[in-house]
């Protein structure tokens, strides 16, 4: 199955299969009505802690990325996710302006790695 990522203020695909938000928090400026989202699933996002800790500052993308997959490994919602990636084609989504260091972007990877062992 395919795996994507892409920012919630894109816009959707036909290709996108199910869009599922991967932030602890619902993104300013996007209605829920509007959104296109299948799934909001907060659990998967890192502790308000960690996601308080990194603030998007990418020189601590390495311990956030090896503090998040920790955290990941424990967590059921990513045994869910991971369960749904390996069904059906799944995008990621994220409000992070910054597409190299966020949360789906180590989500995917931890994902990848199950899904396809």
């Amino acid at each position: 199955m395919l795996l994507g990522i892409k920012r919630i203020y894109d816009k959707p695909s036909i290709i996108d299969g199910k869009r599922v938000l991967v932030d602890g928090l619902w993104p300013r400026g996007v209605k829920k009505s509007t959104a296109n989202v299948d799934l909001w699933m907060e659990d998967v996002a890192p502790s308000e802690g960690l996601r308080k800790w990194f603030s998007h500052d990418p020189a601590k993308w390495d311990g956030f990325k090896k503090k998040y997959e920790k955290e990941l490994e424990k967590n059921p919602a990513f045994k869910q996710l991971a369960d749904m990636v390996a069904k059906s084609d799944v995008t990621l989504l994220y409000a992070s302006s910054d597409t190299e260091h966020n949360n789906a972007v180590v989500l995917a990877g931890m994902l990848n790695k199950k899904v396809h062992k």
